[in-house]
């Protein structure tokens, strides 16, 4: 029987029942729309989480230590002699101050202490001014930089030049000197940067402690082997015991952050891909179910082919074809929903995960995504379709031709 054969009874089967065969379909779109959609969701998250942390920024290496005694500034020019691997070896800290906003209310404002080199390690691009100086630092001025997701909290709009105005941190005044592109650092919430000086002696009370030393490492270093090296001199350093090292000291990459992030996100995709199987497994025995029928129907037809010289092989690739055809065609469908799906929910996952204004989720749907419904989808279609067809290959044709 020849394929073009095969497609044009294929589609007049189904065409003769096409109430049926799309009710039938139900299930497997449902199930493949899931898949596309949490494919395409969880690829957007996690393509906007990489663009805004930065995390293409291979060099960047992220030291914290949890000792008896914490980090301190005066720490941080012995920590570069003893790793001269870094070209750079820059200070973090974080606080919490009343700031007042532009409707005259009150709010709590993340604030980061840095020192000039952060921004350029973090390749931060300016949208207004430019970054304090070491100077700033060295005399815990009262300048900061804000990130662009604050503009409109703190002035009431998102575009007005802001550089030289002032910002109330709690019982202080900060000129702006810079506004930088927005991030997901606020996560909805006022986010300012100060000098790191400023930081511990005017917000944190005279508290100057480092809770993260960012390192960025010269060119050609390689990550791994400067990662142990510089866990075993922070070890030395602050007097850490083997055992206790891997609790008290961290030291991680960009790259081991994308890794990370990769794993969460592959173990939520095969969560939704679990549950979404239950209703491909519904699909599949509601197309057995309509093949089933269709045999019962079609008796005497398939008794009057096999007179005419249809083989077991033909009738057999008859309805294994509609059922593969059934199947696709709900993939087709199920992949064109789940994309639609994911648009319209990728707003409300941004603003869910908070990551920020100025931040968008763009779902992604990849060739392996289409590829695994496809192929999901033809197998669906021959493992529940192949036993109706094997029922309709098997009839005698005598007793069908004679079947009312």
């Amino acid at each position: 029987m020849r394929a073009k054969d095969v497609a044009y009874e294929t589609v007049m089967a189904l065409d003769a029942n096409r109430g049926r065969s799309l009710l039938t379909i139900l299930g497997i779109v449902i199930g493949i729309a899931a898949v596309i959609a949490m494919t395409a969701i969880i690829g957007g998250i996690k393509a906007a989480l990489v663009d805004s942390m930065g995390l293409g920024r291979a060099q960047v290496v992220y030291m914290s230590v949890y000792a008896d005694r914490s980090m301190r500034l005066e720490d941080v020019d012995k920590l570069k002699q003893g790793l001269p691997d870094y070209e750079y070896l820059t200070a973090t800290g974080y606080g919490g101050v009343e700031v007042t906003l532009d409707d005259g209310t009150t709010d709590t404002a993340t604030v980061m202490g840095v020192e000039p080199e952060y921004f350029q390690m973090m390749d931060t691009r300016f949208v207004q001014g430019a970054s304090f100086t070491q100077g700033d630092c060295t005399h815990a001025t009262r300048v900061c930089v804000v990130d662009a997701g604050s503009l409109r909290k703190l002035f009431g709009s998102d575009d007005e030049d802001v550089v030289g105005r002032k910002v109330s941190l709690g019982s202080e005044e900060y000129v702006v000197v810079g506004v930088t592109e927005s991030s997901q650092m606020g996560m909805g919430t006022v986010f300012v940067y100060v000098p790191f000086q400023t930081l511990g002696k005017r917000i944190n009370g005279g508290y100057e402690s480092v809770d993260q030393l960012l390192g960025y490492a010269r060119e050609g270093t390689d990550m791994d082997s400067l990662v142990a090296r510089t866990t075993s001199y922070l070890a030395s350093y602050y007097k850490v015991d083997a055992a206790d090292v891997d609790s008290t000291i961290q030291v991680t990459t960009t790259q081991s952050i994308i890794d990370q992030v990769n794993s969460m996100m592959a173990s939520f995709q095969f969560l939704m891909t679990a549950v979404a199987s239950i209703s491909l497994l519904v699909g599949g025995v509601g197309i057995m179910n309509m093949m089933l029928t269709n045999v019962t129907e079609r008796i005497r037809e398939i008794g009057l082919r096999k007179a005419l010289g249809a083989r077991r092989g033909d009738i057999t690739m008859q309805f294994l074809a509609e059922s593969v055809t059934l199947c696709v065609l709900g993939g087709v469908i199920g992949i064109v929903l789940g994309y639609l799906g994911a648009l319209a929910l990728a707003g409300f996952a941004g603003s869910a995960l908070q990551m920020g204004e100025g931040i968008t989720i763009t779902p992604v749907l990849d060739g392996q995504a289409i590829a695994f419904a496809t192929a999901t989808c033809v197998i669906i279609g021959i493992v529940f379709g192949y036993s109706p067809a094997r029922r309709a290959a098997r009839m005698d044709p005598v007793e069908s031709l004679h079947y009312q």
